[in-house]
């Protein structure tokens, strides 16, 4: 038994070692070479022209929990002027999942614009958060509401809100909303679009420069305002000019 269990063995490890074995071998590795693998990451050092450069998969085929971010963001970089489709909810898709990934692009985008306004919007120059003269808003990041420079309000709104969106007692999970939390939305939308206001009224140049590269005033009002009733029209003063979007 043991002898033939060893002819046995070595008959295997021939056919293996035959030529036509190999041969099939190498085709196949050749094969699993030749197939492009994509790897939807950006690796450090990765430079801005090719950051987040790779082949875009659909809505349908994106089947993480950040498959809806995702696809906002595969949007916006196809055409960040087409306002409509990129804030329009899928049909299929539960509209206030759309509505929270909305809200947290649209404070991560906030950022560069916060980092252009502290060249010249300093405590010194606006000491207190105004869009026009009429109001002076109040910060209500600290334990109770009071007066802060614009500066200060705008970086603690973008920071309070991502904190509320990223607090897992009002947010759980990203694949649904619980009905308590949605009127949390009203609440960021109406603190974020004062930072806005203060950026056309007070720095203009810089908002002008800002909405040219990224169109997310627009975005912002048409998703707040039109899409869905975050915002109140009678809340909006900056003047249709601002957009040289028409969303009609």
């Amino acid at each position: 038994m043991t002898e033939v269990e060893e002819n046995n063995t070595n008959t295997k490890s021939e056919e293996n070692n035959s030529p036509t074995s190999t041969e099939n071998n190498n085709n196949n590795n050749n094969n699993n070479n030749n197939k492009e693998k994509v790897i939807r990451r950006n690796r450090p050092g990765t430079k801005a022209e090719q950051w987040g450069n790779w082949p875009e998969l659909s809505f349908e085929n994106m089947n993480s929990t950040c498959a809806v971010q995702q696809y906002i963001q595969l949007l916006i970089k196809r055409n960040p002027e087409d306002i409509k489709t990129i804030v329009t909810c899928p049909e299929g898709q539960d509209p206030n999942v759309w509505q929270y990934e909305h809200l947290r692009l649209i404070c991560l985008e906030l950022n560069p614009l916060l980092i252009m306004l502290s060249k010249e919007c300093n405590p010194d120059v606006c000491d207190t958060m105004k869009a026009t003269d009429d109001a002076e808003f109040f910060c209500a990041a600290h334990p109770k509401a009071q007066p802060c420079s614009a500066i200060d309000y705008s970086i603690h709104t973008v920071d309070g809100s991502i904190s509320l969106l990223n607090c897992h007692a009002f947010f759980p999970t990203r694949v649904s909303i619980q009905p308590t939390s949605l009127k949390h939305f009203s609440n960021i939308a109406r603190r974020l679009y004062r930072i806005f206001a203060h950026a056309w009224f007070h720095h203009r140049e810089v908002f002008v420069e800002f909405e040219q590269q990224t169109h997310l005033y627009a975005r912002f009002l048409y998703f707040s305002t039109k899409a869905f009733n975050l915002i109140s029209p009678k809340v909006v003063i900056i003047p249709n000019e601002a957009c040289d979007i028409n969303f009609d």
